[in-house]
């Protein structure tokens, strides 16, 4: 690990980069239907510059179908890769995620109630599932600083974690309540609950980029406070981190970013929790290098995922979520080991 980051330095990110570009153009060729590198290279091109896609090329199944799906996937991976390494950072606890603080079970609750109710927005297949689960991500964020508030006025980071597991129990027996009354969308619901992108598009691409964008922004601005977290705390007060407005500040950012990450993907569980690790291997433990890294490994890992739940058992597609818990569970035991044997 420690020679990997040590030889660290700004290529690295042309390589994370041109790996992304590879997977996202593996993942538009391979399918149900094979199509050649050059159709895609090409469509792609022509769609950018407006020009008209030669006959013979599968225009529809390009732009229409995988474009939309790999968009999102990648978007997806990134955010919740870059949310648990900003929850790890924040909270100084190497098995946290974005779901820690219980807001990912609070966005599924109410993507849950969306489908079970039938709520949608017309002209926006997911804005119905969008809006509640971002409307109750924020209440459970809201619910939860409260409670810990409440408790310790301080926000120390235990009573935050305390709330937050069992906020989630809370939330996970609603849920399959909800699913016990809702038998006619039982299908649908346990899908979601396992992952899922299959029904996505580009006016959700450009949702998630746009949180990716304004949220994101506010956690890589908040690299600098994040290493200072890592040495406690009382330290970061000491050298001048207003430690209560930083930790509020990233903890809405998070919350905000999982909201929409799991409206549009379901829950989908181990890409906040191992990709991080798997980018401090290059990186090492600066935030400033690790934040960005981390958004690259989680959205190419989301990709190879999604790319192996379409393909594996085709034309059957398996929940994404069965994917990365199976990948992720190994990969996570296997650092968590590396890390221990090093200590």
């Amino acid at each position: 690990m420690k020679k990997l980051s040590e030889h660290f330095s700004w290529g690295t990110y042309v390589l994370l980069a041109a790996a992304l570009i590879a997977c996202l153009l593996l993942c538009i060729c391979v399918g149900s239907v094979a199509i050649p590198l050059k159709d895609t290279v090409v469509a792609l091109w022509n769609s950018l510059r407006g020009l008209e896609i030669p006959a013979g090329i599968s225009k529809n199944i390009i732009l229409n179908v995988r474009l939309p799906r790999v968009l999102n996937v990648a978007l997806v991976g990134a955010a919740l890769s870059l949310c648990g390494a900003a929850m790890q950072g924040l909270l100084r606890n190497p098995l946290a995620d974005g779901s820690t603080l219980g807001v990912s079970s609070g966005a599924s609750l109410g993507a849950v109630l969306a489908l079970a109710l039938g709520v949608s927005i017309p002209g926006f297949s997911l804005g119905g599932t969008m809006l509640m689960a971002m409307l109750f991500a924020f209440l459970s964020l809201a619910a939860i600083l409260g409670l810990a508030y409440a408790l310790d006025r301080s926000l120390s980071t235990n009573s935050i974690i305390l709330i937050g597991v069992i906020f989630s129990m809370f939330v996970s027996s609603a849920i399959n309540l909800i699913i016990s009354f809702a038998q006619e969308h039982i299908k649908s619901i346990t899908f979601w609950t396992m992952g899922s992108l299959s029904g996505t598009n580009l006016s959700c691409a450009g949702v998630l980029a746009l949180a990716l964008l304004l949220c994101g922004g506010v956690i890589l601005r908040y690299a600098r406070e994040l290493n200072a977290f890592a040495i406690g705390e009382d330290n970061a007060r000491n050298i001048g981190v207003n430690v209560r407005r930083v930790k509020l500040i990233i903890l809405i950012a998070v919350s905000v970013l999982i909201g929409v990450s799991v409206s549009v993907s379901g829950a989908i569980g181990f890409v906040g929790l191992v990709m991080p690790h798997m980018a401090r291997m290059i990186t090492g433990p600066n935030h400033k290098r690790l934040l960005p890294a981390s958004m690259f490994a989680g959205a190419i890992f989301l990709l190879l995922a999604d790319l192996t739940a379409r393909t594996i058992l085709a034309p059957v597609e398996i929940p994404i979520g069965v994917v990365t818990s199976l990948v992720g569970a190994t990969a996570f035991i296997a650092v968590f080991y590396r890390t221990r044997k090093a200590g």
